[in-house]
């Protein structure tokens, strides 16, 4: 069942309910009233009808019944019968062939409740107790409220139609406003059901309204713009990896079929075959990358965190680099007030230690002096770690752009590096809950400084 359905049956159901039970209360309520209205009358006139017989001596029981028969006043079918002590009938009006008092509990019960009421089919009753010169009398009067239970059926009548032309009119109108209310989402669901990959710069038409649909639009166009961005990363992911993977292989291939050509000798050999292992070098460290640039970038990548002391990760940052490049020099240097602080994080050490070596090795790379500086500080919230070069620094329109996967900036391109170390140091530091930030100098130095949190 659709929501409009639900949304229309519901409300149907619940204001059927209450329209019942008032008209219960109302119909109910009425034939209390009517009842207790009809015993009252009744009663009254059994009693002047007792009083006439009992403590009037000039009315006789022939003469109060041509009185009864020609009041006006009289009930519909109504019959008053009245005993005596002994329970024995000194006055019935009319007919009185109805067997109301046959029964002696009923006479019983009048003496002991002293007044009575009761109904049988459609005929109301009531017992009364009539004490007149210390003798008890039972009066039991009987009558058929015609002109009451009429109206009564027909307010039950009224009610009936009533209640169905309610709820039809609630049917309707809960329909038709059902509609009316769930028009906006289906025309949300009909412009999300329009958009594909090839036209992900559409977006949901956003009400300046602040009720749920709108909220609900703009969390669609929200998510479409975080779909829109993932899907442009990964296109330019993959066109920038299969450009930069094309190119080693290339050469591979150059080398070797250039090899082939003609015989060669063992030394011409030797120089091919060490062209070609540089070059498989440098597309196993870009693949190597490649591969941990994507393990970093999933939101619930399993990485589990321990204790990692700073100064360590970077020595052993130092010894992978140095031992990859000789050439390339790291001095290390300490805040004066980090001597009493810790340099112990919560962290992953081998994410970290590849954070290091790329920032260490962008330094030395893009330094005429092959020289980083790394300076640890420490407070009691913070592990400080600097990275200073005096290398050819970075122009500031490209600072927001160096931490996107293969960008290169445009003084950096003649020399060797595929635009992943950034990107990748730039997840790492996001995935320990840290700040990662950039001074840069054209021709002056470049400075990038990481702030990492000592607890979660």
């Amino acid at each position: 069942m659709k929501i409009r359905a639900r949304i229309s049956v519901t409300f149907l159901i619940i204001v059927a309910t209450n329209l019942v039970l008032f008209s219960l209360a109302i119909y109910f309520i009425s034939e209390y009233f009517r009842q207790r209205d009809f015993y009252y009358r009744l009663a009254d006139k059994a009693r002047i009808t007792a009083r006439l017989l009992i403590e009037e001596d000039e009315v006789d029981p022939a003469i109060l019944r041509l009185i009864e028969r020609n009041n006006l006043t009289s009930l519909p079918e109504e019959h008053i019968v009245i005993y005596d002590q002994q329970n024995k009938q000194i006055y019935a009006s009319a007919d009185t062939a109805h067997g109301i008092a046959s029964q002696r509990d009923l006479l019983d019960r009048v003496r002991k409740q002293k007044q009575l009421y009761m109904r049988r089919k459609t005929r109301e009753i009531v017992g009364l107790a009539y004490t007149y010169q210390q003798q008890e009398y039972v009066i039991i009067a009987t009558a058929y409220d015609e002109s009451g239970l009429t109206e009564i059926a027909h307010l039950r009548n009224i009610l009936g139609f009533g209640l169905v032309f309610s709820l039809s009119l609630v049917g309707i109108s809960g329909w038709m406003f059902a509609g009316r209310f769930l028009q906006p989402i289906s025309n949300v669901i009909r412009q999300v059901d329009r958009i594909r990959a090839s036209n992900l710069n559409m977006r949901v038409d956003a009400s300046d309204n602040s009720d749920e649909i709108a909220q609900l639009a703009k969390t669609f166009n929200s998510m479409l713009d975080r779909v829109q961005e993932a899907f442009e990363v990964q296109r330019n992911f993959v066109a920038n990896a299969s450009h930069e993977l094309r190119t080693p292989l290339t050469i591979i291939t150059g080398q070797i079929e250039v090899t082939l050509i003609k015989k060669r000798t063992v030394e011409e050999h030797e120089a091919k075959w060490v062209a070609v292992l540089d070059v498989i070098k440098r597309l196993n460290v870009l693949s190597n990358n490649l591969l941990e640039l994507t393990q970093v970038s999933l939101d619930d990548a399993p990485i589990k965190f321990h204790e990692v002391a700073l100064d360590e990760a970077i020595y052993q940052a130092t010894k992978m680099l140095t031992t990859r490049r000789p050439d390339y020099q790291v001095i290390f240097s300490f805040e004066s007030e980090t001597i009493q602080s810790s340099l112990t994080v919560q962290g992953s050490l081998a994410l970290l230690i590849s954070a290091f070596v790329n920032l260490m090795e962008n330094g030395c790379k893009f330094s005429a002096n092959n020289r980083v500086e790394v300076i640890l500080g420490a407070d009691e919230q913070w592990a400080t770690i600097q990275f200073k070069d005096e290398g050819i620094g970075i122009d500031p329109a490209d600072i927001k752009h160096i931490y996107e996967p293969f960008f290169r900036a445009e003084n950096a391109k003649r020399i060797l590096g595929y635009g992943i170390g950034l990107p990748l140091t730039y997840r790492i530091i996001q995935l320990h809950r840290g700040q990662i930030s950039v001074a840069s100098k054209i021709n002056e130095g470049t400075t990038f400084t990481l702030k990492l949190p000592k607890t979660f």
